[in-house]
């Protein structure tokens, strides 16, 4: 079933999404050559609790970190590891928190120092992605529209949609109904209308689009080896508008600091 948000419960969940974007702003400026994702995940709980929130994926259906750290390969859900990061990986940060009882869940991917051409337009593609997909989500259309819009844009670069994860309506449950899948048809799919709040968050590959599981039973990883992009985004729709709950300014800002 699929539960529609209030305008106040929408105003509590762009807190709790906004508290993600600040944590991701924050490990922004910590990701460099030599830094462990272990040490980040640390970072991410202390933030998090320090603003009187509960991070969203630490025991979530047994899940042992407060982020899940996915490196070059690892598409989603990879654990925080003492492996130091190394100049020329990317590593994609999924982040949740709950926080007023709703819950906040968006995803970044980082160049660690200078990275590939290839890879880095890997992460525009996959990160203009959402944004189309974004732009689908109006009164009336559907989550297809979504969905299509996603795999048209990043298939037509040559890349690998992942079918196996998908986004996800989001509130006081991490993940609800509807599925948001990075692939489908126009028209197909459940009825977009206000009050609607989805994650919305395109997992594409540069190579495949198939992927596997570690034996670690979590990190899902590219059936070839070739790096995987994440960008997700909250959204609600409000006025028959989609509205960007989260927000990558705070990593925008911060990334340019560290680059200059």
């Amino acid at each position: 079933m699929i539960k529609l948000k209030t305008s106040e419960e929408i105003a509590l969940m762009r807190q709790s999404a906004q508290l993600v974007s600040k944590t991701l702003g924050m490990l922004a400026a910590e990701i460099k050559p030599g830094v462990t994702t272990l040490y980040l995940d640390n970072l991410a709980e202390t933030f998090i609790r320090d603003h009187h929130a509960i991070p969203g994926f630490l025991g979530l259906y047994d899940f042992p970190n407060t982020l899940c750290m996915s490196v070059n390969e690892q598409v989603v859900h990879g654990i925080p590891t003492k492996k130091p990061l190394v100049e020329g990986d990317i590593v994609s940060i999924d982040c949740g928190v709950l926080q007023n009882g709703f819950y906040g869940d968006h995803a970044y991917t980082f160049p660690v120092g200078e990275i590939a051409p290839e890879v880095q337009q890997l992460l525009d593609i996959t990160k203009q992605s959402l944004y189309l997909g974004i732009e689908q989500m109006v009164a009336g259309n559907r989550i297809g529209d979504i969905s299509f819009a996603i795999q048209h844009y990043t298939e037509k670069h040559g890349y690998g949609v992942v079918r196996e994860l998908v986004g996800h309506g989001l509130g006081k449950e991490m993940h609800e109904s509807p599925e948001v899948p990075n692939y489908g048809k126009r028209g197909r799919g459940p009825v977009i209308k206000n009050g609607l709040v989805l994650a919305i968050e395109p997992m594409i590959n540069l190579g495949t689009k198939k992927v596997k599981q570690l034996k670690d039973g979590w990190t899902i990883v590219t059936a070839d080896g070739k790096p995987s992009a994440h960008f997700e985004h909250n959204v609600a729709l409000v006025n028959g508008k989609p509205e960007i709950l989260s927000t990558f300014d705070y990593i925008e800002e911060a990334l340019v600091k560290v680059n200059h």
